[in-house]
């Protein structure tokens, strides 16, 4: 175990826990240790994804996802030693000398002719989630009792290194999740100053659902809340999908960039906002069908796009950031969103977004916008043009 704890520190590869774990389970053979299967567990916090589960066998590796919504009731996890390590925050063993019908994955291991499995609990200083990793042998007696007291110690110099995977996929996770990958990778390398803010050229990507108010006075809480995250999933979806990012859920409204960079110029931006608000508008209309034969009402909502300087970054009391973009290009994407519900259209676009895109727009003609001195001339698509015309 002495070597084992040197190879930890000094010779173990790090990068990544599939290639930790494998190389572990391979100095574990090294060091004498009969076994023939490893399994890691190990959970997470992400919206879509409960865990990830490691194995490893002297023929291959592979690892597998778990679902969130299904994880905690699924056989699989009802009906395994993962759940018994879990409640009794014990190690678990069991020889398969003879069938095993309460855990199904013992009696597939006995019919790969393993003779002893055994299960611990990760020493994690977060004891909340799942951390197990479990090893089983074919030798004809299984582990001897100097193995079981190697593999428990051997698992106990490992988790201190797998916890520093886990923490740090959880901050990625929950970073990328409440404030988005690009904002999240810039907060990760150290952007947390109150005030520090980066001046950028971006098209802008704002959306609000109409008649939410009334909705949410007559539909029970749980429609209003599936109602609300189909239509922010759809457009999440196609705003990721376009190479822009939701800077934030503000009710029933959204805010969403297209950055420029150093690959991607002004025109490529727009082309891209506008390429999301086709798609979304696309698939909008294909729900009101699905809703309307159905005898549902339709979605109807507004989005505005802009694009012009911003400022991106820190703003907020000196203990609660929020990471945003802010600027008169925002603001005049928020009047042009108040400008469409006035004048009953889906989409507006400005003339400095409409002059970037390749695509036919319909002209609007010119309007005051609150607080914006000059009246601006407004676009909107051509068949959101009929579409409104026709409601």
């Amino acid at each position: 175990m002495e070597d084992i704890a040197r190879w930890l520190a000094n010779d173990a590869p790090h990068d990544s826990v599939r290639e930790l774990f494998i190389a572990f389970c391979q100095e574990v053979v090294r060091s004498g240790i009969p076994v023939g299967r490893a399994s890691l567990g190990l959970e997470v916090l992400h919206p879509e994804l409960s865990g990830w589960q490691y194995i490893w066998t002297s023929e291959g590796h592979s690892v597998r996802a778990s679902d969130r919504a299904t994880a905690s009731t699924s056989e699989t996890y009802l009906n395994s030693p993962t759940r018994i390590v879990d409640e009794t925050g014990r190690p678990f063993r069991r020889l398969l000398d003879a069938p095993n019908p309460d855990l199904p994955l013992l009696d597939e291991l006995r019919l790969e002719n393993m003779t002893d499995y055994v299960m611990y609990p990760l020493s994690f200083l977060d004891q909340t989630r799942t951390a197990v990793i479990s090893f089983a042998t074919r030798r004809t007696a299984g582990f001897d009792g100097g193995s079981l007291d190697r593999l428990e110690l051997a698992a106990k110099l490992l988790s201190p290194y797998l916890e520093r995977h886990v923490l740090q996929r959880i901050a990625v996770d929950l970073l990328d999740t409440y404030v988005g990958h690009n904002t999240g990778q810039l907060i990760i390398e150290g952007r947390v100053d109150r005030g520090s803010a980066e001046l950028i050229e971006a098209a802008i990507w704002f959306a609000d659902l109409r008649g939410f108010t009334l909705l949410s006075e007559q539909s029970p809480i749980p429609e209003v809340l599936a109602l609300l995250n189909a239509w922010f999933g759809t457009i999440g979806e196609v705003v990721e999908a376009h190479g822009g990012e939701i800077l934030k859920f503000m009710g029933d409204s959204v805010l969403a960039i297209f950055p420029t960079s150093a690959d991607q110029d002004r025109a490529t931006a727009c082309r891209k906002a506008m390429a999301a608000a086709q798609e979304f508008f696309r698939r909008n209309d294909a729900e009101n069908d699905r809703r309307i034969s159905s005898g549902l009402p339709p979605v109807t909502h507004g989005l505005a796009l802009h694009v012009g300087e911003v400022a991106y970054g820190n703003v907020g009391a000196s203990r609660r950031l929020d990471f945003t973009v802010i600027g008169p290009a925002v603001n005049q994407a928020s009047r042009l969103l108040y400008l469409a519900k006035r004048l009953n259209r889906e989409v507006l676009i400005s003339s400095a977004l409409a002059k970037e895109v390749d695509e036919p727009l319909v002209a609007l003609g010119r309007y005051r916008l609150r607080d914006i001195k000059q009246a601006q001339r407004v676009y909107t698509l051509p068949h959101q043009a009929t579409h409104n015309m026709n409601r």
